[in-house]
């Protein structure tokens, strides 16, 4: 028999059944979210799948609740929520069913577990606490969609459900938001690493757009890379590679004389026509052509390895 409800429960609402709701219902897009603690919705069936309410975790019946005695944890030792345990089971045809590619699919469902599920897991719990966000402790995504409950005296019928709508409709966007940004860097991953090949043992290297390239680059270890060059809308730009995530020291900066110029400034400075910009901290540059900011990119090399020619070619 087909999925037809989406059975969670009724009054107050938390993150982990608004994030699961997201995930069940690109799965199972004609089924009806039920809010209830009715004893009769809330009994398996083949006919639902039955999250943070029922009092029992068994994923062949299709209930996956975890406030009950004997909940069940990671391999870590961690607790699940009703979130954790649906994407658990559900996460891999959820990315499917969003488009990713096979070969993207388990990396993705791990680095969303880790970084996404499991602190929603860990804070449903009791586990991790907001205050720990400090004065960022309000802003947590299970604090904002929680903001969306009606307030206590909203005796309105209705009223929870209505909060519950408006924010799951919130959640959906998050989550999809997260996935498509993880998914758009394993694509970007697979474009670096091409390119990578491509150029050899030269300083720069040349991508057809601006993407996250960082990853990449210390993945295939090539270390003799110093800038990366990409056209933008109008223009083109050369930037620094970091040596660390989250440093702003990069592995060679632009040359001091071009710093804070622009135009006409920047082009006596550098000796390049269409030379057009040069940020202060020397990480990023730009010029109106590849020809320019390949004729720049020869020079931060030449000035950055102390004038020695050799493997400067972008």
């Amino acid at each position: 028999m087909s999925i037809t409800h989406l059975v969670t429960h009724s009054g107050g609402f938390h993150a982990d059944e608004l994030l699961s709701s997201v995930i069940l219902t690109r799965l199972y897009p004609d089924a009806t979210i039920v809010r209830s603690r009715a004893p009769d919705w809330i009994t398996p069936a083949s006919d639902r799948i039955i999250y943070d309410v029922g009092g029992a975790y068994d994923a062949e019946a299709q209930i996956f609740d975890h406030h009950q005695r004997g909940a069940p944890l990671r391999d870590d030792g961690q607790p699940y929520s009703s979130f954790g345990l649906i994407w658990r089971h559900y996460g891999r045809a959820y990315l499917a069913a969003m488009g990713l590619p096979s070969a993207h699919v388990e990396a993705v469902h791990q680095s969303f577990d880790a970084k996404f599920v499991l602190p929603i897991d860990l804070m449903d719990n009791g586990a991790l606490s907001p205050a720990t966000a400090g004065p960022l402790a309000d802003l947590t995504l299970p604090s904002l969609l929680e903001t969306l409950k009606p307030v206590f005296d909203n005796k309105e019928p209705g009223a929870d459900d209505r909060g519950f709508q408006s924010a799951f409709s919130i959640a959906r966007m998050i989550v999809e938001a997260a996935i498509g940004q993880r998914a758009a860097k394993l694509r970007a991953e697979t474009m670096v690493l091409e390119a990578i090949a491509a150029t050899g043992d030269a300083r720069v290297l040349e991508l057809p757009m601006g993407m996250p390239f960082r990853p990449a680059i210390v993945k295939a270890g090539a270390d003799q890379l110093l800038f990366v060059v990409h056209p933008r809308d109008k223009d083109w730009c050369i930037t620094g590679i970091r040596k660390a995530e989250g440093s702003f020291e990069q592995r060679a900066d632009l040359p001091a004389a071009w710093a804070g110029l622009s135009n006409g400034d920047l082009e006596a400075a550098c000796g390049v026509k269409g030379a057009t910009f040069c940020h202060n901290g020397r990480f990023i540059a730009a010029a109106n052509s590849r020809d320019a900011i390949l004729a720049m990119a020869e020079i931060a090399v030449k000035e950055a390895i102390g004038g020695h020619p050799a493997s400067s070619d972008p």
